[in-house]
């Protein structure tokens, strides 16, 4: 993290630094100069991806027909992608089978997102484009996948060139068409992510580095507004909570609504 404030050229006087892009690239802490060298961001999610695969291991691996705490919790969440995403939009048997790949998506960009306000790590895993960016590439290949593998002979002829259209207008509306469909949908699906944990990662340093600052360079009367920087952070953590679990959500049906998109008949 940054520190609340900086001497100037070494003379002692300090001053408010907030927040800047250096956090979301951290220095290198682990084999520096390799092929495998690991910063701050790279470990959270590494470790992220373990406790993921750590819980859904010990909440899966003695599985009962009177469901413990801890198997009652995963089954919750396994059934709210299942229930509430994938067959509510695909159906019983499109949603079963795209669902490994939509709960991948809801359960990692969920535990990534937290990783924002969780102490000693303070950095989400998706507050940097590799992840988002990934993630929205796997979504663009399944639902082109799906659109080609159903309507393999009309799913890009009608995706491009829609049908009823007078063939005239195709030379507006196909590339139109190209742009929303093929560029813009996977863009956004990316920035949508992105940009949330970037500006709540940017919000809560701020309101925090504001705190420390108040009270400990602040003088006199100014340190009460330290209080009212430390209330703000703490609401705009629970905020930020909010927009994590949001944001899994919103990514994860998106992908569902364009794997819909690609497999419905009108192709």
């Amino acid at each position: 993290m940054l520190l609340p404030f900086a001497t100037d050229g070494g003379s002692g006087a300090g001053g408010f630094v907030g927040p800047n892009i250096g956090e979301f690239f951290p220095p290198v802490v682990l084999f520096a100069d390799t092929p495998f060298e690991l910063n701050r961001l790279m470990l959270i999610r590494v470790i992220t991806t373990l406790v993921i695969v750590l819980v859904f291991w010990l909440g899966t691996r003695n599985l009962k027909i009177v469901p413990g705490r801890g198997q009652s919790i995963i089954e919750w969440g396994l059934d709210f992608v299942r229930v509430g995403i994938a067959e509510d939009l695909l159906g019983k048997k499109d949603g079963r089978r795209f669902l490994p790949i939509l709960t991948t998506f809801f359960f990692m960009i969920l535990a990534m997102n937290l990783t924002g306000a969780v102490p000693g790590f303070n950095l989400a895993g998706t507050s940097v484009i590799g992840v988002p960016l990934l993630l929205a590439a796997i979504a663009y290949v399944t639902w082109i996948y799906a659109g080609l593998r159903k309507h393999p002979g009309k799913f890009l002829r009608n995706a491009l060139f829609p049908p009823g259209v007078p063939w005239y207008f195709y030379i507006i509306v196909t590339p139109i068409e190209i742009l929303s469909t093929f560029i813009v949908r996977p863009v956004t699906h990316v920035l949508r992510l992105l940009m949330n944990m970037i500006v709540g990662h940017i919000l809560l340093v701020l309101f925090f580095l504001a705190t420390s600052f108040f009270f400990i360079e602040a003088p006199g009367f100014f340190k009460l507004f330290g209080v009212g920087t430390l209330a703000l952070g703490f609401a705009f953590t629970l905020f930020e909570l909010l927009v994590a679990v949001l944001q899994a959500y919103i990514f994860t049906i998106l992908t569902a609504v364009y794997i819909q998109l690609a497999l419905a008949d009108e192709h």
